[in-house]
């Protein structure tokens, strides 16, 4: 008996050993933006989110951050296929879903923005977006009575410059986190997956997670996953940045969260269901063309692993996050 006991004490210690790994496993990366050098207050984010759907900052006062980036989309739009902007102007790519950010090293399809605080340039002055100059921004935000109050409230003082519009834009974009899926409560042990949820986990580790590794679902790198070039749109993807040929129509990886809403699929929308996407991943043979920093041999997805793997990633979606209230923009009485 005292043998079976001292045998019981050592898996138990074992147990206790190994606890610590396992938790860690479950645990998410360190975020990469530096939240020191832009603090994060209640002030500065209801400043943020007023400018995200606020159409001032477009050129004819109809296109705000919002239009694209729908709450109800998981931030991403759904009624066409390419983003759309003043003029009736139609860009070159899907806008994606916004989700996670404090973690994403590079931003846009082809990886051109480095730095979360920079990014809301880019859209604010493109011709076919919102097709604005930051100093008139500027301007017509400084005579809107109210902005002056609200950076002052953010700052401590109603100097509107485009660091303090960047910056609070930025931390409203922070605070859209998506980590309470049904995925994040099976891994933290609140919830259990069906059987063919499991048997899709199966599926996605063996053939998706090397480019789609969790709890992200991205790695952030660039990729041409062997789509055919739309001749019409004309976008050489990564390599218009790299200046690199091995680039040509490379884009990033995106993250696979909230799927459900975030549809149509890929940098151009060119899928507009997650059984397009998936029977095209299913006919690749780690064809010749297929560029990644990584092995790739998908094989041929079965049509049962097609359906399971779908129902692996419908646990992605995070309900709680699409309806957050305070991801919504408010009346201007509420604010910030």
């Amino acid at each position: 008996m005292p043998y079976l006991i001292s045998i019981l004490i050592s898996m138990l210690c074992l147990l206790s050993a190994l606890q610590p790994k396992l938790q860690r496993t479950r645990q998410w990366p360190p975020k990469v933006y530096d939240s020191i050098s832009n603090p994060l207050t209640k002030e500065k984010i209801g400043l943020g989110r007023r400018l995200f759907y606020d159409p001032i900052l477009s050129a004819d006062g109809s296109i705000s951050c919002a239009s694209c980036h729908s709450p109800y989309n998981a931030f991403a739009h759904t009624d066409h296929a390419l983003s759309h902007g003043i003029h009736d102007s139609i860009g070159k790519r899907n806008a994606p879903g916004l989700m996670n950010l404090a973690w994403q090293p590079v931003f846009m399809w082809d990886g051109a923005i480095h730095h979360l605080d920079m990014q809301a340039l880019f859209p604010i002055t493109h011709p076919a977006e919102m097709g604005e100059t930051l100093p008139h921004v500027l301007t017509k935000l400084q005579k809107e009575k109210s902005y002056p109050e609200q950076f002052a409230a953010a700052y401590g003082s109603d100097s509107i410059t485009g660091q303090r519009l960047l910056k609070a834009l930025s931390a409203f974009m922070l605070t859209l986190e998506s980590r309470n899926a049904t995925y994040d409560k099976v891994k933290n042990g609140q919830a259990t997956f069906t059987d063919q949820e499991k048997a899709g986990e199966d599926v996605f580790i063996q053939k998706c997670a090397v480019c789609h590794p969790p709890p992200l679902f991205t790695d952030y790198s660039f990729s041409n996953n062997g789509l055919k070039p739309d001749n019409k749109i004309n976008d050489p993807g990564r390599s218009r940045v790299s200046k690199k040929n091995e680039d040509s129509l490379a884009f990033k990886v995106p993250g696979l969260r909230n799927l459900s809403y975030t549809y149509p699929y890929m940098h151009d929308g060119r899928f507009q269901t997650l059984q397009e996407v998936l029977k095209h991943y299913g006919s690749l043979h780690l064809q010749a063309g297929l560029y990644s920093k990584k092995i790739l041999d998908i094989g041929e997805i079965s049509e049962k692993q097609r359906v399971d793997l779908q129902a692996f990633l419908l646990t992605l979606n995070d309900e709680s996050f699409v309806k957050n209230p305070a991801h919504r923009h408010y009346p201007k009485k509420n604010e910030p």
